[in-house]
């Protein structure tokens, strides 16, 4: 049951234009981008497209595409009708996770796929740790993604969640041209900034745990919160 969930899921995911556009078309664009922009300090721009363009992918389909995703299911009273039909809520929910895993999956393979055609190189160890920050930046993402889409009315989660978007993004990439790799402690704080750096770290064999403790409590935070209050039932 939770396998068909989240096959329906990924394919709801996969045919939706703004799904796509801010999951692939978004991070990939980025990427292609930074490798052609100087950026001062840095030899070869691909050392920060790349983490950059994996940590937005992240962040697009965990949080903006999660909130956007469930706040119109919950508008429409699709999944009303799908737990109405049986179906549990752990596995409705457990679905969602799953698509957007197979979906990140297609994200990072694509997004290296074209960093390598480009000319980007990293040790074997880079890929073990980023998929660790990878996973965990998701469940963070995820989690916040759920709790805003599931409490919220769609008109709030357009605005917002695009908002937050932008700034989460925004605040990833000043860190990241303004800092390199290795930015100051208290801005791992944020999230993005958080994700963006440790996968920079991570491409030079750099593990960098205070990163992934701030990632945790994001997501454990986001979680206890999203499994709280998370409503099926929409309220403008």
């Amino acid at each position: 049951m939770l396998l068909h969930q989240a096959r329906m899921e990924t394919t709801l995911i996969l045919r939706h234009g703004e799904q796509l556009l801010l999951s692939l078309i978004i991070p990939i664009m980025s990427l292609i981008g930074l490798a052609f922009f100087p950026v001062p300090g840095i030899d070869n721009p691909l050392e920060l497209a790349v983490p950059f363009a994996l940590a937005l992918s992240a962040l697009s389909a965990g949080f903006t595409g999660q909130a956007i995703s469930v706040v119109f299911d919950r508008r429409y009273g699709a999944l009303k009708r799908i737990g109405a039909s049986g179906v549990p809520k752990n596995i409705i929910i457990g679905g969602k996770i799953l698509a957007v895993l197979v979906v990140s999956v297609i994200q990072a393979v694509l997004i290296l796929a074209i960093a390598l055609a480009l000319g980007w190189r990293a040790p074997l160890v880079a890929f073990p740790i980023a998929i660790v920050f990878i996973l965990v930046g998701l469940w963070a993402f995820i989690s916040w993604g759920l709790l805003f889409g599931g409490t919220t009315s769609s008109e709030i989660v357009l605005a917002v969640a695009n908002l937050i978007w932008f700034l989460l993004l925004g605040a990833a990439g000043a860190a990241a041209i303004t800092f390199g790799p290795g930015v100051p402690a208290f801005l791992t704080a944020v999230p993005s900034v958080a994700l963006t750096d440790a996968l920079w770290q991570a491409t030079v064999g750099t593990f960098p745990l205070p990163h992934l403790i701030s990632l945790i409590i994001w997501a454990v935070v986001g979680t206890l919160l999203a499994n709280r209050f998370f409503t099926f039932t929409y309220k403008r």
